[in-house]
């Protein structure tokens, strides 16, 4: 795999915590019914502390925005740009660089 497909594939890894399964449950609510099917909670995602490392139910401060917020950022990076696009937006901006 190229670091790209590496990079892609964890991304729809992480996403697929947040994503409704086959049985419309969401694996980062783990087993909290209300927001698995509570029409008023179900479809606003919190960005957890943490996820078990069995189930990836969220665990811990269900506030977050660091790196689990970067999430959403990698699935609208994936969507928009190939490979060959950041391949040439690196080169541009490595070329564009001032030399130290």
């Amino acid at each position: 795999m190229t670091l790209y497909q590496v990079a892609e594939e964890l991304t729809g890894r992480l996403s697929r915590i947040f994503l409704r399964g086959p049985d419309g449950r969401r694996p980062v609510f783990g087993g909290a019914e209300r927001f698995q099917t509570d029409p008023h909670w179900r479809d606003y995602l919190l960005f957890y502390e943490y996820f078990h490392g069995d189930n990836a139910a969220g665990i811990g401060a269900s506030h977050q925005t660091g790196w689990t917020g970067v999430i959403a950022r990698l699935t609208q990076m994936f969507a928009v740009m190939t490979a060959e696009d950041w391949l040439q937006k690196g080169k541009r901006i490595f070329h564009e660089t001032p030399s130290m």
